[in-house]
């Protein structure tokens, strides 16, 4: 995966905006305005995740790439290198998983606006 099938997948979500919030480099994906998914442009590609506390680590023990997410509540994000360790298909998972716990936790009335697109 690189960073443009990242941002691809990222954004055909729904509900899914992408702004730079932090500086001109680190790109933030959103649904409903809250963060799901967020990747530098500069350096090595990698991605910080939202995850469930204890698949992030158990996916930590798991996996090499994945480490505590950086500049993140480390408890609730990792951090994947995308270094072709774990295929493309996981690390769209990993990101399914990311973007359903936002929307889970997101109140009844933006949740239904989502189904609706």
């Amino acid at each position: 995966m690189n960073i443009e099938e990242l941002r691809a997948y990222c954004i055909a979500k729904p509900g899914v905006t992408e702004d730079f919030p932090f500086d001109e480099t680190t790109l933030v994906f959103k649904v409903m305005d809250k963060m799901f998914a967020l990747t530098d442009l500069e350096g090595p590609l990698s991605m910080n995740l939202k995850c469930d506390p204890e698949l992030a680590l158990e996916l930590r023990e798991k996996h090499a790439c994945v480490l505590p997410g950086y500049h993140m509540h480390k408890k609730h994000w990792n951090t994947i290198t995308i270094d072709g360790s774990v295929s493309d298909q996981q690390l769209k998972e990993w990101i399914d998983h990311s973007y359903q716990l936002v929307v889970n936790k997101l109140p009844k009335k933006q949740q239904a606006q989502l189904n609706e697109l």
